[in-house]
Formats: C-alpha cells, sequence, structure tokens
C-alpha cells in the first residue's frame, strides 16, 4: 500500500493571503446583501431579530451574542483557532465599512443576489476554515460538531439558519425571508460540500 503523506502546514504568508482572502469575500458578499436588503443567518441574523425586537443596538447585540462561541472556541478549538476568528470578524467590519466607497451594487433581482451572497460568502468561511479560522457564532460551534461527529458543518449552519428564518417570517416580509434563506442554502451547501475533513486538514 503507498504511503501517504502529511498534510503540509500552511505558511504564515499563506495563511495571512487565505484568511484575507477569506474576509474580502464575505465582505463582498455581506456589502451585496445589504444593498439588496436582504437577512443573513447565523449570530448576525439572530442578533439583527434582538436588535429589531429590542431596540438594542446591533454592534452590541452581534458582540454579546458572539461571547458564549468564543469561550467555547477558546477551550475546545485552541488560542489560535480564537484569535484568527476574532481578527477575521474585525477585518469583515472594516472590509463593509471601506467598499460602499468603491462600489455602489446596481439593480439587481433578489433571487440572482442571494446566490450571489451565498455563493461568496460561502466560499469566503470555506477559505478561513482551511486556515484555522472562522467568523466566530455557529460557525465555531458547527465545526466542532463535525470534528467530534463527522457530521457536516454546513449542514449544522443551515438547520440554525432555519429555525433562525422561522423566527424572522414573523417580522420581516415573506418575499425577503424566502430569498434570504435561498442564500443561506447556497452558501452552507458550499461549505457541507467542500469542507471535509477527510479531504483536507487545515493545521
Amino acid at each position: 500500500m503507498a504511503q501517504v503523506d502529511a498534510p503540509t502546514k500552511h505558511t504564515i504568508v499563506e495563511d495571512i493571503q487565505g484568511l484575507s482572502s477569506g474576509v474580502f469575500f464575505c465582505g463582498i458578499g455581506v456589502h451585496l446583501l445589504t444593498h439588496l436588503g436582504l437577512l443573513t443567518g447565523q449570530t448576525a441574523g439572530l442578533a439583527v431579530i434582538i436588535s429589531y425586537l429590542t431596540g438594542w443596538p446591533f454592534a452590541l447585540v452581534f458582540f454579546v451574542v458572539n461571547i458564549p462561541f468564543y469561550v467555547l472556541a477558546w477551550v475546545r478549538m485552541g488560542p489560535t483557532f480564537t484569535y484568527r476568528s476574532l481578527l477575521s470578524v474585525s477585518l469583515l467590519s472594516l472590509v463593509t465599512y471601506l467598499l460602499p466607497f468603491g462600489w455602489t451594487p446596481g439593480e439587481m433581482s433578489l433571487g440572482l443576489g442571494a446566490l450571489i451572497c451565498g455563493s461568496l460568502v460561502g466560499a469566503g468561511l470555506l477559505i478561513l476554515f482551511r486556515h484555522n479560522g472562522s467568523m466566530g457564532g455557529f460557525g465555531v460551534l458547527a465545526l466542532l460538531i463535525q470534528d467530534k461527529t463527522g457530521f457536516r458543518a454546513g449542514y449544522v449552519q443551515l438547520g440554525a439558519d432555519v429555525v433562525i428564518f422561522g423566527i424572522a417570517i414573523f417580522i420581516f416580509p415573506l418575499p425577503i425571508v424566502l430569498w434570504s434563506l435561498m442564500g443561506g442554502v447556497v452558501l452552507n451547501l458550499v461549505i457541507a460540500v467542500n469542507h471535509r475533513r477527510d479531504r483536507y486538514i487545515a493545521t
């Protein structure tokens, strides 16, 4: 039987390039999603709903909602993963702040927009996962469940999104929720199909 070589570690330069690319892809997707008035899933979507119902600032709610997941990441995934996730979230905030200065999206159907957003953010998260990072939130839990049980991270995230969008139906217009859910399905299928530890091991 042929010997299988151990996976080669990413260099620092490769990690910087990978994390930067992942954040940039996610930033483009989020910018387009915001422009179209679509919703997002995961902890960001949960924070939007809580902020809408309570009147509390989104940034504060999003920060508080993510705290348990960062604690989980530190305890179960290690400091490197946690630091990279925190850095990725911070860079995403910067990217989404700067993009409007250089790009205003034009007219686009909600269906096409949802497809593009889901594909871009899914690809961005996939890159982050492969460089031992994430966007925090349910992504941390999804990766942990996949590593421990083999159940795909994308399907875990999709389950969380279905619950979040199910709640959003009672708050936001139905077409917006349904198109947003389609984008979430595309995003999570990208991760479920492509992120497999038996095919690719990030070190």
